[in-house]
């Protein structure tokens, strides 16, 4: 048979008395603590000006605009007609469905709001986040693939998966190439650059840029491997909801790194 079988992982994690914890939302929690302690690391390592209480109200607006956001994006850009029906179903969080735009918007939200409270410049803040956001975007994609969704496109590719709930037919595992592209490989890049090549600290703004201009580039590219959601399908008969939202975030970015490298002094 064509592909390899599903590792068939419970999609909860571990229960305590009755109450479930599931990867995904380990996924969220794992991504949070891990950019909370490396962004305590840089602060002390590169002399950052920022207040042990400023950290915390950081990360804590951040994770308010990351579920606020996401949780709206799905419900504006993925729900269909289901939301704009039972509009309660938005606060059913335990059920699942977040959008990264959303969540992106969300979090830039809770980053401006962090800057203007502590009178913080907003770019070196954004700058920061984009250096470990792809952890979050990483365990997201692979809680993606344990919890058996968001899988790609029928194909006959020797590590093709057979998923349970994609009929067992032969897919690409679209959620292990976001993770490692949009999460380890963006890991990788923004970090070296920003360590290593002094001009992307000293622009700030930059490393945000290419955040937004990696990730735009990979979520097109990749949302040819995945299959759309099925409440959307295709639109115009070939891109997906993911690719048409990834556009103008290209656009964005590369406008923004075009000011903030060329002509900001």
């Amino acid at each position: 048979m064509v592909g390899l079988e599903f590792p068939n992982i419970s999609p909860v994690m571990f229960s305590v008395a009755g109450l479930s914890v599931r990867w995904y939302s380990m996924a969220y929690l794992a991504g949070i603590v891990l950019a909370w302690l490396c962004l305590v690391r840089d602060i002390k390592k590169y002399h950052i000006s920022f207040g042990k209480t400023a950290v915390e109200d950081i990360i804590f607006y951040i994770t308010i605009g990351i579920i606020v956001g996401g949780r709206l994006g799905y419900a504006i850009f993925y729900g269909g007609s289901y939301f704009w029906h039972e509009p309660w179903q938005i606060l059913a969080l335990w059920k699942g469905g977040m959008s990264f735009h959303g969540g992106a918007v969300g979090a830039v939200m809770g980053l401006w709001y962090a800057s203007y409270r502590h009178q913080i410049d907003f770019w070196q803040l954004t700058d920061l986040a984009a250096l470990y956001a792809p952890m979050g975007i990483f365990f997201g994609r692979l809680a993606n693939f344990i919890n058996d969704e968001l899988w790609g496109r029928v194909t006959d590719v020797a590590w093709a998966v057979r998923f349970p709930s994609g009929g067992y037919l032969p897919r690409h595992p679209s959620q292990l190439y976001e993770a490692v592209c949009e999460g380890l490989l963006m890991l990788i890049v923004l970090n070296v650059l920003w360590r290593f090549v002094p001009i992307f600290r000293e622009k700030k703004g930059t490393i945000s840029a290419l955040f937004v201009i990696f990730y735009a580039v990979f979520r097109i590219v990749l949302e040819n491997f995945r299959q759309p959601d099925a409440q959307l399908g295709f639109y115009f008969g070939v891109l997906t909801m993911g690719q048409i939202l990834s556009f103008p975030l290209l656009v964005f970015g590369i406008y923004l790194f075009w000011r903030k490298f060329r002509l900001e002094k």
